[in-house]
């Protein structure tokens, strides 16, 4: 068990009771705490002091706000935010369960209906966040959780609020978004206007992971991973079965076009990866000059991926 900091706990008495760390991330660290109001056991996350101060608490709260609006079933809430003795924190319900970073640690690939309920339950939580114009940047297993055998996803806000800040705030503190084995090329090229089919294709590389037992790319540094993310296609999971269609679909999550990810989803609702064998990817549509029409007319007609 590791000990809150001191300054941590003084700062917050009297609203929540710090227990003890539950882990670190990229930008924040995770506090057991209860909430003396309510009496729950809640989740307090505190952004990482470098990032907060090149932050600011007003930006920083904004964009938590932000976050705060979305109210979904596989979204986590947020109870609250603020800043307190320089802390910049917000507060999320504290999840007995456990991450699917923790379940793939343990079982490294999971059965078919299982990874594809899980993926079709995230992409309903990303067709809501974006349909409010909130784009997460920063999917990946650790922020998937697995309550009551549900996946939520979190993180929202913490994702946005280094965004807004501006690519100097983000090479002052040394902090690179996102985590480079999920990250989309147009994320890792670092393009400042990421939409909705960034977290599509990250999630696109989680599902790749719970059906192959490991991400579509790996390298041993982040820049070997970029590369690969921006140059490779990801090596094939099943080119028959019942797998076959949903290697299809998470192909086409993984394009590094991001036209190609629009032409397959304009939105994460329509991410509905099926399991039966008999399932079809969609057809596109070709087109061909006929003699019967005239100059330069097509008629359209199908054509197999």
């Amino acid at each position: 068990m590791i000990a809150p900091p001191e300054a941590l706990v003084v700062a917050l008495a009297g609203r929540y009771e710090v227990e003890r760390e539950l882990g670190q991330g990229g930008m924040a660290a995770a506090f057991l705490a209860r909430d003396l109001k309510h009496h729950r056991p809640v989740a307090v996350k505190v952004v990482k002091p470098g990032l907060a101060a090149s932050l600011g608490a007003e930006r920083f709260l904004r964009e938590i706000d932000t976050a705060a609006s979305l109210a979904h079933p596989h979204i986590l809430p947020v109870y609250g935010s603020g800043d307190a003795g320089g802390f910049l924190y917000y507060v999320m319900p504290y999840v007995e369960g456990e991450s699917l970073r923790d379940r793939l640690a343990r079982e490294r690939q999971l059965p078919l209906d299982e990874a594809l309920r899980i993926a079709r339950e995230g992409a309903d939580a990303l067709s809501y966040a974006h349909s409010h114009g909130v784009v997460h940047r920063g999917i990946k297993p650790a922020n998937i959780l697995l309550e009551s055998g549900h996946a939520v996803a979190g993180d929202f806000g913490i994702a946005r609020a280094p965004t807004a800040a501006g690519a100097e705030t983000l090479t002052e503190t040394g902090l690179t978004l996102g985590t480079p084995a999920y990250m989309s090329p147009e994320q890792a090229s670092g393009s400042k206007h990421l939409d909705g089919r960034s977290d599509l294709y990250s999630l696109g590389c989680v599902l790749y992971e719970m059906l192959a037992g490991q991400p579509p790319f790996t390298g041993p540094t982040a820049e070997s991973l970029v590369h690969q993310h921006l140059s490779v296609a990801p090596p094939p999971i099943s080119t028959s079965g019942p797998t076959a269609t949903t290697a299809h679909w998470t192909t086409r999550s993984q394009s590094r076009a991001t036209w190609h990810r629009r032409s397959s989803w304009p939105s994460a609702r329509r991410f509905r990866p099926k399991s039966r064998a008999g399932s079809q990817p969609p057809r596109r549509r070709a087109w061909r000059r006929t003699g019967s029409t005239s100059k330069g007319a097509h008629t359209p007609c199908a054509r197999d991926p």
